[in-house]
Protein backbone atom coordinates (compact mmCIF):
# COMPACT_ATOMS: atom_id res chain seq x y z
CA UNK A 1 0.00 0.00 0.00
CA UNK A 2 1.52 3.15 -1.05
CA UNK A 3 2.03 5.93 1.91
CA UNK A 4 0.81 9.16 0.97
CA UNK A 5 1.23 12.74 3.44
CA UNK A 6 -0.79 15.86 2.95
CA UNK A 7 0.19 18.79 5.01
CA UNK A 8 -2.55 21.14 5.45
CA UNK A 9 -6.26 20.53 6.25
CA UNK A 10 -7.98 22.87 4.05
CA UNK A 11 -10.67 22.25 1.25
CA UNK A 12 -7.80 20.44 -1.20
CA UNK A 13 -5.92 18.74 1.26
CA UNK A 14 -8.90 17.00 3.16
CA UNK A 15 -10.88 16.50 -0.14
CA UNK A 16 -7.85 14.89 -1.92
CA UNK A 17 -7.05 13.20 1.10
CA UNK A 18 -10.67 11.48 1.79
CA UNK A 19 -10.76 10.55 -2.07
CA UNK A 20 -7.25 8.77 -1.96
CA UNK A 21 -8.67 6.86 1.75
CA UNK A 22 -11.56 5.47 -0.63
CA UNK A 23 -9.12 3.98 -3.02
CA UNK A 24 -6.76 2.48 -0.48
CA UNK A 25 -4.01 4.51 0.31
CA UNK A 26 -2.31 5.17 3.18
CA UNK A 27 -3.23 8.39 4.16
CA UNK A 28 -1.34 10.66 6.64
CA UNK A 29 -2.96 13.95 7.42
CA UNK A 30 -1.07 16.53 9.61
CA UNK A 31 -2.91 19.55 10.36
CA UNK A 32 -1.40 22.92 12.57
CA UNK A 33 -4.92 22.75 14.50
CA UNK A 34 -7.10 19.98 16.26
CA UNK A 35 -10.86 19.47 14.45
CA UNK A 36 -12.36 21.45 17.60
CA UNK A 37 -9.80 24.42 17.00
CA UNK A 38 -11.09 24.47 13.87
CA UNK A 39 -14.67 24.43 14.69
CA UNK A 40 -14.52 27.07 17.91
CA UNK A 41 -11.43 29.46 15.86
CA UNK A 42 -11.80 32.12 13.42
CA UNK A 43 -13.27 32.03 9.77
CA UNK A 44 -10.85 31.38 6.88
CA UNK A 45 -12.45 32.47 3.58
CA UNK A 46 -16.23 33.25 2.05
CA UNK A 47 -15.69 30.03 -0.18
CA UNK A 48 -18.68 30.05 -2.60
CA UNK A 49 -18.50 26.97 -4.68
CA UNK A 50 -20.53 26.92 -7.80
CA UNK A 51 -22.17 23.53 -9.16
CA UNK A 52 -18.66 21.71 -10.79
CA UNK A 53 -16.51 21.92 -7.67
CA UNK A 54 -19.63 20.81 -5.84
CA UNK A 55 -19.85 17.96 -8.08
CA UNK A 56 -16.64 16.74 -6.51
CA UNK A 57 -17.50 16.44 -3.53
CA UNK A 58 -20.95 14.83 -4.26
CA UNK A 59 -18.72 12.54 -6.28
CA UNK A 60 -17.06 11.55 -3.69
CA UNK A 61 -20.19 11.61 -1.14
CA UNK A 62 -19.04 13.85 1.45
CA UNK A 63 -21.76 16.57 0.55
CA UNK A 64 -22.55 15.92 4.54
CA UNK A 65 -23.99 19.61 4.84
CA UNK A 66 -25.75 19.50 0.99
CA UNK A 67 -29.34 19.40 2.11
CA UNK A 68 -28.83 22.05 5.07
CA UNK A 69 -27.21 24.42 2.90
CA UNK A 70 -28.93 27.71 1.82
CA UNK A 71 -29.25 27.06 -2.10
CA UNK A 72 -27.84 30.23 -4.13
CA UNK A 73 -29.82 30.33 -7.43
CA UNK A 74 -28.77 33.67 -9.48
CA UNK A 75 -25.40 36.05 -9.06
CA UNK A 76 -26.48 39.56 -9.63
CA UNK A 77 -24.20 42.61 -10.24
CA UNK A 78 -24.57 46.02 -9.29
CA UNK A 79 -22.42 49.08 -10.42
CA UNK A 80 -22.47 52.17 -7.97
CA UNK A 81 -22.66 55.86 -9.08
CA UNK A 82 -20.71 58.89 -7.61
CA UNK A 83 -24.26 60.21 -6.06
CA UNK A 84 -24.89 56.71 -4.00
CA UNK A 85 -27.45 55.50 -7.06
CA UNK A 86 -27.62 51.80 -9.20
CA UNK A 87 -27.21 52.98 -12.69
CA UNK A 88 -26.65 49.52 -13.60
CA UNK A 89 -28.46 46.33 -11.49
CA UNK A 90 -29.05 43.29 -12.58
CA UNK A 91 -29.64 39.33 -11.80
CA UNK A 92 -28.34 36.30 -13.56
CA UNK A 93 -29.80 32.59 -13.08
CA UNK A 94 -27.56 29.79 -12.14
CA UNK A 95 -27.58 26.61 -14.44
CA UNK A 96 -26.73 25.01 -11.47
CA UNK A 97 -26.67 26.28 -7.61
CA UNK A 98 -23.77 27.01 -5.69
CA UNK A 99 -23.30 26.65 -1.93
CA UNK A 100 -21.23 28.39 0.89
CA UNK A 101 -20.36 26.66 4.03
CA UNK A 102 -18.62 27.31 6.39
CA UNK A 103 -14.69 26.26 6.28
CA UNK A 104 -14.95 25.85 10.06
CA UNK A 105 -18.39 23.33 9.89
CA UNK A 106 -16.26 21.59 6.41
CA UNK A 107 -12.94 21.30 7.49
CA UNK A 108 -13.50 20.04 10.97
CA UNK A 109 -16.16 17.36 10.08
CA UNK A 110 -14.34 16.12 7.18
CA UNK A 111 -10.92 15.89 9.23
CA UNK A 112 -13.32 13.48 12.11
CA UNK A 113 -14.85 11.96 8.92
CA UNK A 114 -11.20 11.06 7.85
CA UNK A 115 -9.96 9.70 11.54
CA UNK A 116 -13.28 7.43 11.87
CA UNK A 117 -12.54 6.09 8.94
CA UNK A 118 -8.80 5.24 9.58
CA UNK A 119 -6.83 7.87 8.43
CA UNK A 120 -3.82 8.97 11.04
CA UNK A 121 -4.46 12.60 11.96
CA UNK A 122 -0.74 14.38 13.33
CA UNK A 123 -1.25 17.99 14.90
CA UNK A 124 1.95 19.43 14.30
CA UNK A 125 2.76 22.61 12.58
CA UNK A 126 5.26 20.87 10.15
CA UNK A 127 8.45 23.06 9.17
CA UNK A 128 10.71 22.90 6.32
CA UNK A 129 13.27 20.29 7.94
CA UNK A 130 10.66 18.06 9.29
CA UNK A 131 9.59 17.58 5.63
CA UNK A 132 13.25 16.27 4.75
CA UNK A 133 12.39 13.07 7.21
CA UNK A 134 9.06 12.67 5.79
CA UNK A 135 9.80 12.74 2.41
CA UNK A 136 12.10 10.08 2.69
CA UNK A 137 9.30 8.20 4.89
CA UNK A 138 6.70 8.77 2.48
CA UNK A 139 6.32 7.97 -0.98
CA UNK A 140 4.64 11.06 -1.93
CA UNK A 141 4.41 14.60 0.13
CA UNK A 142 1.96 16.98 -0.93
CA UNK A 143 1.89 20.17 0.72
CA UNK A 144 -1.86 21.79 1.01
CA UNK A 145 -1.00 24.45 3.81
CA UNK A 146 -0.72 28.15 1.79
CA UNK A 147 0.59 30.02 4.54
CA UNK A 148 3.37 30.07 6.17
CA UNK A 149 7.30 28.62 5.59
CA UNK A 150 6.02 26.11 3.56
CA UNK A 151 5.05 28.02 0.58
CA UNK A 152 8.95 29.60 0.69
CA UNK A 153 9.81 26.47 -1.06
CA UNK A 154 7.84 27.09 -4.14
CA UNK A 155 9.17 29.20 -6.47
CA UNK A 156 7.19 32.07 -7.92
CA UNK A 157 6.70 32.01 -11.54
CA UNK A 158 6.74 35.49 -12.81
CA UNK A 159 5.36 34.93 -16.48
CA UNK A 160 1.91 33.78 -14.97
CA UNK A 161 2.30 36.10 -11.89
CA UNK A 162 1.46 39.92 -13.04
CA UNK A 163 1.56 41.27 -9.84
CA UNK A 164 3.92 41.52 -7.09
CA UNK A 165 2.02 43.69 -4.27
CA UNK A 166 -1.64 43.01 -2.79
CA UNK A 167 -4.41 44.38 -5.39
CA UNK A 168 -7.23 44.18 -2.56
CA UNK A 169 -7.18 44.74 1.01
CA UNK A 170 -10.05 42.43 2.10
CA UNK A 171 -12.57 42.29 5.19
CA UNK A 172 -15.21 39.59 5.67
CA UNK A 173 -17.98 39.55 8.13
CA UNK A 174 -20.88 36.23 8.82
CA UNK A 175 -23.73 38.20 10.04
CA UNK A 176 -27.65 37.31 11.11
CA UNK A 177 -30.35 39.55 10.32
CA UNK A 178 -29.78 40.67 6.76
CA UNK A 179 -33.46 41.27 4.99
CA UNK A 180 -34.16 40.14 1.67
CA UNK A 181 -33.29 41.82 -1.31
CA UNK A 182 -36.95 42.61 -2.77
CA UNK A 183 -36.03 42.35 -6.87
CA UNK A 184 -36.03 38.58 -6.77
CA UNK A 185 -37.62 35.93 -4.38
CA UNK A 186 -34.55 33.27 -4.97
CA UNK A 187 -31.26 33.38 -3.48
CA UNK A 188 -28.43 35.21 -5.08
CA UNK A 189 -24.66 36.31 -4.31
CA UNK A 190 -25.01 39.85 -5.07
CA UNK A 191 -21.69 41.41 -6.52
CA UNK A 192 -21.15 45.14 -5.91
CA UNK A 193 -19.12 47.02 -7.93
CA UNK A 194 -18.02 50.65 -6.82
CA UNK A 195 -15.43 51.80 -9.45
CA UNK A 196 -12.41 53.09 -8.71
CA UNK A 197 -12.87 52.48 -4.24
CA UNK A 198 -13.86 48.50 -4.66
CA UNK A 199 -16.36 45.62 -4.44
CA UNK A 200 -18.60 44.38 -2.15
CA UNK A 201 -20.19 40.65 -1.79
CA UNK A 202 -22.79 39.76 -0.31
CA UNK A 203 -23.61 35.86 -0.43
CA UNK A 204 -25.49 33.11 2.00
CA UNK A 205 -23.81 30.77 3.22
CA UNK A 206 -23.72 27.88 6.43
CA UNK A 207 -22.07 28.68 9.58
CA UNK A 208 -21.44 26.88 12.62
CA UNK A 209 -24.96 28.37 14.10
CA UNK A 210 -27.23 27.69 10.63
CA UNK A 211 -27.82 29.75 7.73
CA UNK A 212 -26.55 33.43 7.73
CA UNK A 213 -25.16 35.67 5.34
CA UNK A 214 -21.42 36.99 4.74
CA UNK A 215 -20.53 40.76 3.86
CA UNK A 216 -17.23 41.03 2.16
CA UNK A 217 -15.16 44.08 0.90
CA UNK A 218 -12.85 44.09 -1.13
CA UNK A 219 -10.89 47.19 -1.31
CA UNK A 220 -8.25 48.91 -3.21
CA UNK A 221 -5.17 49.11 -1.52
CA UNK A 222 -4.73 52.68 -0.01
CA UNK A 223 -8.45 53.78 -0.98
CA UNK A 224 -11.63 54.45 1.44
CA UNK A 225 -12.23 50.70 2.02
CA UNK A 226 -8.84 50.39 3.46
CA UNK A 227 -9.35 50.85 6.90
CA UNK A 228 -9.55 46.91 8.56
CA UNK A 229 -5.24 46.89 9.23
CA UNK A 230 -5.08 46.69 12.54
CA UNK A 231 -8.50 46.34 13.93
CA UNK A 232 -9.02 43.12 15.99
CA UNK A 233 -12.35 43.85 17.91
CA UNK A 234 -15.36 41.74 15.89
CA UNK A 235 -17.83 44.90 16.54
CA UNK A 236 -15.52 47.49 15.41
CA UNK A 237 -15.27 45.12 12.39
CA UNK A 238 -18.51 45.01 11.53
CA UNK A 239 -18.98 48.98 12.38
CA UNK A 240 -16.71 49.39 9.77
CA UNK A 241 -17.89 47.46 7.19
CA UNK A 242 -21.86 49.00 7.66
CA UNK A 243 -20.38 52.43 7.67
CA UNK A 244 -18.78 51.87 4.35
CA UNK A 245 -22.09 50.18 2.80
CA UNK A 246 -23.97 52.98 3.82
CA UNK A 247 -21.59 55.55 2.13
CA UNK A 248 -21.35 53.45 -0.76
CA UNK A 249 -23.58 50.99 -1.65
CA UNK A 250 -26.89 52.14 0.36
CA UNK A 251 -29.03 50.33 -1.11
CA UNK A 252 -27.18 47.25 0.88
CA UNK A 253 -27.40 48.86 3.83
CA UNK A 254 -31.08 49.44 4.12
CA UNK A 255 -31.20 45.64 4.74
CA UNK A 256 -28.13 45.32 6.45
CA UNK A 257 -28.61 48.20 8.88
CA UNK A 258 -30.19 44.98 11.83
CA UNK A 259 -27.29 42.61 11.36
CA UNK A 260 -25.10 41.08 13.86
CA UNK A 261 -22.48 39.21 14.31
CA UNK A 262 -23.04 35.20 13.83
CA UNK A 263 -20.25 34.53 16.48
CA UNK A 264 -16.95 35.98 17.90
CA UNK A 265 -14.77 34.64 15.04
CA UNK A 266 -17.25 35.99 12.33
CA UNK A 267 -14.35 38.24 10.79
CA UNK A 268 -11.78 38.34 8.82
CA UNK A 269 -9.36 41.13 7.01
CA UNK A 270 -5.95 40.62 5.06
CA UNK A 271 -4.25 40.91 2.07
CA UNK A 272 -1.68 39.18 -0.02
CA UNK A 273 -0.25 39.33 -3.49
CA UNK A 274 -1.94 36.73 -6.48
CA UNK A 275 0.66 34.83 -6.96
CA UNK A 276 1.22 31.26 -9.35
CA UNK A 277 4.33 29.35 -8.18
CA UNK A 278 6.26 26.49 -9.77
CA UNK A 279 4.62 23.38 -8.40
CA UNK A 280 7.69 20.84 -7.38
CA UNK A 281 9.13 22.18 -3.54
CA UNK A 282 13.34 21.02 -3.24
CA UNK A 283 13.85 19.83 0.27
CA UNK A 284 17.36 20.72 1.84
CA UNK A 285 18.06 17.30 1.66
CA UNK A 286 16.71 16.99 -2.13
CA UNK A 287 13.66 15.12 -1.49
CA UNK A 288 10.90 16.56 -3.92
CA UNK A 289 7.13 18.04 -2.31
CA UNK A 290 4.27 18.47 -4.63
CA UNK A 291 2.21 21.44 -4.03
CA UNK A 292 -1.10 21.97 -3.91
CA UNK A 293 -4.10 24.48 -4.44
CA UNK A 294 -3.37 27.93 -3.65
CA UNK A 295 0.07 26.78 -2.59
CA UNK A 296 0.81 27.25 -6.26
CA UNK A 297 -1.98 29.01 -7.75
CA UNK A 298 -3.48 31.56 -5.13
CA UNK A 299 -5.76 34.13 -7.26
CA UNK A 300 -7.56 36.84 -5.50
CA UNK A 301 -10.63 36.56 -4.10
CA UNK A 302 -12.75 39.59 -6.52
CA UNK A 303 -14.01 36.12 -8.77
CA UNK A 304 -15.05 33.74 -5.45
CA UNK A 305 -12.78 30.89 -7.13
CA UNK A 306 -10.88 29.99 -4.42
CA UNK A 307 -12.31 26.74 -2.78
CA UNK A 308 -13.48 26.08 -6.36
CA UNK A 309 -10.21 26.09 -7.26
CA UNK A 310 -9.12 24.09 -4.48
CA UNK A 311 -11.79 21.65 -4.85
CA UNK A 312 -10.89 20.85 -9.11
CA UNK A 313 -7.20 20.80 -7.92
CA UNK A 314 -7.86 17.83 -5.43
CA UNK A 315 -10.41 15.78 -8.15
CA UNK A 316 -7.54 16.85 -10.56
CA UNK A 317 -4.33 15.46 -8.56
CA UNK A 318 -6.28 12.46 -7.15
CA UNK A 319 -6.99 11.40 -11.11
CA UNK A 320 -3.32 12.01 -11.65
CA UNK A 321 -2.53 9.73 -8.68
CA UNK A 322 -4.51 7.07 -9.45
CA UNK A 323 -3.39 6.67 -13.10
CA UNK A 324 -0.09 7.02 -11.81
CA UNK A 325 -0.13 3.43 -10.48
CA UNK A 326 2.81 1.92 -8.95
CA UNK A 327 5.41 3.73 -10.97
CA UNK A 328 7.56 6.60 -8.64
CA UNK A 329 6.09 9.69 -7.66
CA UNK A 330 9.05 11.51 -9.27
CA UNK A 331 9.53 15.09 -10.69
CA UNK A 332 8.04 14.37 -13.88
CA UNK A 333 4.81 12.97 -12.08
CA UNK A 334 4.38 16.20 -9.97
CA UNK A 335 5.04 18.13 -12.98
CA UNK A 336 2.75 16.55 -15.04
CA UNK A 337 -0.14 16.50 -12.14
CA UNK A 338 -0.02 20.41 -11.99
CA UNK A 339 0.36 20.75 -15.85
CA UNK A 340 -2.78 18.72 -16.00
CA UNK A 341 -4.58 21.35 -13.10
CA UNK A 342 -3.39 24.28 -14.70
CA UNK A 343 -5.99 23.39 -17.49
CA UNK A 344 -8.64 23.97 -15.75
CA UNK A 345 -6.74 27.32 -13.49
CA UNK A 346 -4.93 29.19 -16.46
CA UNK A 347 -8.66 30.43 -17.68
CA UNK A 348 -9.13 31.40 -13.99
CA UNK A 349 -6.05 33.25 -13.12
CA UNK A 350 -6.88 34.92 -16.69
CA UNK A 351 -10.14 35.98 -15.60
CA UNK A 352 -9.33 37.19 -11.83
CA UNK A 353 -6.12 39.47 -12.88
CA UNK A 354 -8.33 41.00 -15.56
CA UNK A 355 -11.56 41.61 -12.84
CA UNK A 356 -8.62 43.14 -10.54
CA UNK A 357 -7.82 45.95 -13.26
CA UNK A 358 -10.44 48.67 -14.22
CA UNK A 359 -12.51 47.29 -16.71
CA UNK A 360 -11.66 47.97 -20.40
CA UNK A 361 -14.55 49.57 -22.52
CA UNK A 362 -16.13 46.49 -24.09
CA UNK A 363 -16.39 44.85 -20.61
CA UNK A 364 -18.59 48.09 -19.53
CA UNK A 365 -20.40 47.27 -22.93
CA UNK A 366 -21.02 43.74 -21.69
CA UNK A 367 -21.97 44.78 -17.98
CA UNK A 368 -24.31 47.84 -19.40
CA UNK A 369 -25.67 45.26 -21.63
CA UNK A 370 -27.04 43.41 -19.04
CA UNK A 371 -29.72 46.08 -17.89
CA UNK A 372 -32.10 44.86 -21.19
CA UNK A 373 -30.97 40.65 -21.64
CA UNK A 374 -31.46 37.98 -19.70
CA UNK A 375 -28.89 35.72 -21.91
CA UNK A 376 -25.88 38.10 -21.10
CA UNK A 377 -27.26 38.73 -17.46
CA UNK A 378 -27.25 34.65 -17.44
CA UNK A 379 -24.02 33.91 -19.10
CA UNK A 380 -22.11 36.17 -16.97
CA UNK A 381 -23.63 34.95 -13.95
CA UNK A 382 -22.63 30.67 -15.14
CA UNK A 383 -18.92 32.58 -15.92
CA UNK A 384 -18.40 32.07 -11.83
CA UNK A 385 -19.16 28.07 -12.70
CA UNK A 386 -17.39 27.89 -15.89
CA UNK A 387 -14.32 30.64 -16.30
CA UNK A 388 -13.40 29.39 -19.31
CA UNK A 389 -16.49 30.12 -21.28
CA UNK A 390 -15.04 34.06 -20.77
CA UNK A 391 -12.30 33.10 -23.62
CA UNK A 392 -14.96 32.91 -26.06
CA UNK A 393 -16.62 36.48 -25.54
CA UNK A 394 -15.45 38.60 -22.87
CA UNK A 395 -11.63 39.09 -23.11
CA UNK A 396 -11.57 40.45 -26.67
CA UNK A 397 -13.78 43.40 -27.91
CA UNK A 398 -14.40 42.00 -31.64
CA UNK A 399 -15.80 38.72 -29.82
CA UNK A 400 -17.74 40.72 -27.34
CA UNK A 401 -18.87 42.51 -29.86
CA UNK A 402 -20.13 39.70 -31.88
CA UNK A 403 -21.95 38.09 -29.03
CA UNK A 404 -23.70 41.56 -27.88
CA UNK A 405 -24.55 41.47 -31.84
CA UNK A 406 -25.73 37.80 -31.80
CA UNK A 407 -27.62 38.73 -28.52
CA UNK A 408 -29.46 41.97 -30.21
CA UNK A 409 -30.21 40.22 -33.48
CA UNK A 410 -31.91 37.47 -31.65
Amino acid sequence: MRKILIVGAGQAGLQLALGLQSNGYDVTLMSNRTADEIRVGRVMSTQCMFDPALQHERDQEVNFWESQTPRIEGLGVSVAGPDGSRPIDWVGHLDGYAQSVDQRVKMAGWMETFAQRGGQVVIHGAAVSDLDWFARTFDLVLIAAGKGELVSMFERDPERSPFSTPQRALAVSYVNGLGPRPEHDFLAVRCNLVPGVGELFIMPCLTTTGPCDILFWEGIPDGPLDVFQGVKDPNEHLRLTLELMEQFTPWEYERAAKVELTDAGGTLSGRYAPTVRRPVGELPSGGLVLGVADVVVANDPITGQGSNSAAKCAASYLSSILEHGDRPFDREFMQGAFDSYWEQAAPVTKWTNAMLMPPPEHVLGIIGAGMGSQAVRDRFANGFAHPEDFENWFFDPERAAAYLALVNAG
